[in-house]
């Protein structure tokens, strides 16, 4: 089963703000070397250049009604399904199952090119969302999350990979009476897959709007869960806020980063859906607060609406991208890659496939 994504909780808001300095992340294990493509500085970007593998199967819900679509319809449904997008795997895939999961997602989406760069969503934390609030993993959840892991890199083994690790990830830092158990097992999952020779990570890490604009909270989240060994973060999966927004944001925590004692680290911008920006709160007072389904756009000149962001590429300073000036500076030093894993044309970004938001997405988006 696919997850539901939640509303900003007000509750996890309001943890947020009332947190202090971040402390050093825990472990759960010892510490896992990181790998060359994960931690590095300057032009070293593990995403440029080569192909970015395009997964074709059922896995991929926009898929079959691709390929049972004619026309028009067919056009426009393409710039889904032949969009190269990080899948989700998560905990409705069994432990037992996952490591030939991951094998065959990876063959399909490489289609014989070992060197196409395959994107992935994980996805497997139990608690999570608003339940992680509330209560703490068990002895059996927490074994259960490391040998599925475990298996999970096992297969990626040394694939050509990008990993947006935990959506929704400041859900972590409202784990009750101030617990890191959470946090600590995303730090297990992140030093387990920068070990991999050619897997490159980045923990997610909410959006700018969900850190109020305060990179320390960000920092707060991002070094517990071990953004040291990894490669950097992820902003805006779940979130229609402007590509902009996130890099100038996103900057500012790679300058608090660094400020801890942890430089170098890079970052990746979730641009499914935002082609149109808007804020949460914008949502909230003119769309109805309707956050995992806001309003698609109707036609290309409307704003504020959900639709198709900047296609996936690692081309991050485009002129094609519209970007003022300093944020195309900006970019070209700290961002990797846009990436999709946010997945507007799904009914409230989790599940079934929803044809008439996928139209509309596809249809209305200023990026063609």
């Amino acid at each position: 089963m696919s997850p539901r994504l939640p509303l900003l909780p007000a509750l996890v808001v309001a943890f947020l703000l009332l947190l202090g300095p971040a402390t050093s992340a825990g472990s759960l294990a010892a510490p896992l070397p990181a790998s060359p493509a994960a931690v590095g500085t300057g032009s070293d970007n593990p995403l440029a250049g080569g192909t970015w593998g395009v997964y074709r199967g059922g896995a991929e819900m926009a898929w079959a009604p691709y390929e049972r679509a004619t026309g028009r319809q067919r056009e426009l449904l393409g710039q889904i399904a032949n969009a190269p997008k990080a899948k989700w795997f998560g905990d409705w895939i069994p432990d037992r199952d996952i490591a030939a999961r991951v094998g065959e997602y990876v063959a399909n989406a490489q289609g014989g090119d070992p060197d196409a760069l395959v994107q992935l969503t994980v996805f497997r934390m139990v608690p999570w969302e608003h339940e992680a609030c509330t209560r703490l993993p068990t002895k059996s959840e927490k074994a259960s999350y490391k040998r599925w892991v475990r298996s999970f890199a096992g297969a990626l083994g040394d694939t050509r990979a990008a990993v947006v690790l935990q959506p929704d990830g400041p859900f972590a830092l409202c784990a009750p009476r101030g617990s890191t158990q959470l946090s600590r097992l995303v730090a297990y999952a992140a030093r387990a897959l920068a070990a991999l020779p050619r897997t490159s990570v980045y923990i997610e890490v909410g959006s700018a709007g969900w850190n109020h604009l305060d990179p320390q909270l960000a920092v707060t989240q991002l070094v517990r869960a071990g953004v040291r060994h990894v490669r950097g973060f992820h902003l805006n999966t779940t979130h229609y806020e402007t590509t902009a927004r996130q890099v100038r944001f996103g900057a500012r925590v790679v300058e608090a980063l660094a400020a801890r004692g942890i430089a170098g680290r890079h970052f990746t911008v979730d641009t499914a859906q935002n082609g149109r920006g808007f804020t949460f709160e914008y949502n909230r007072r003119h769309h109805g607060g309707r956050f995992d389904n806001a309003p698609t756009c109707t036609t290309r000149k409307q704003r504020r609406c959900v639709t198709l962001g900047i296609p996936p590429t690692w081309q991050v300073a485009d002129e094609r991208w519209g970007m003022p000036d300093d944020v195309r500076r900006l970019a070209a030093a700290h961002v990797d890659g846009y990436l999709w894993a946010g997945r507007p044309w799904l009914d409230r970004q989790a599940k079934p496939f929803d044809l008439r938001r996928a139209l509309a997405v596809a249809r209305t988006t200023p990026y063609r």
